[in-house]
């Protein structure tokens, strides 16, 4: 079994209104992304368990949401492991823009 890939994104919206923004958002980034789509979604209270499937390939996992910080944690196919540093990368920055603060 794979190590899990695990991002970290700080935010200062505190804990609903993170979970407002995230639960349109996976849907939204799935759509602006051809190869990815989303098998499953499942919230309870501030954790969101999610599969997806890319190239044919299903990973799992869960978000937890806190007051400062969303935590993700997902496990990946060995297929998919090679593109896990290109994944971190474009998780976090997607992330962040979801997160940030709009004037």
């Amino acid at each position: 079994m794979s190590a899990p890939l695990i991002v970290s994104i700080p935010h200062n919206l505190g804990r609903d209104e993170a979970i407002r923004r995230l639960k349109t958002g996976l849907s939204r980034t799935a759509a602006s992304i051809p190869v990815l789509s989303v098998d499953e979604e499942h919230w309870d209270d501030n954790r969101m368990t999610f599969r997806v499937r890319a190239f044919g390939q299903v990973a799992a996992g869960h978000l937890d949401v806190e007051d400062a910080c969303v935590r993700l944690e997902v496990t990946l196919p060995w297929l998919l492991q090679r593109f896990a540093e290109i994944a971190q990368v474009a998780i976090q920055k997607r992330g962040q823009m979801l997160l940030t603060k709009r004037n």
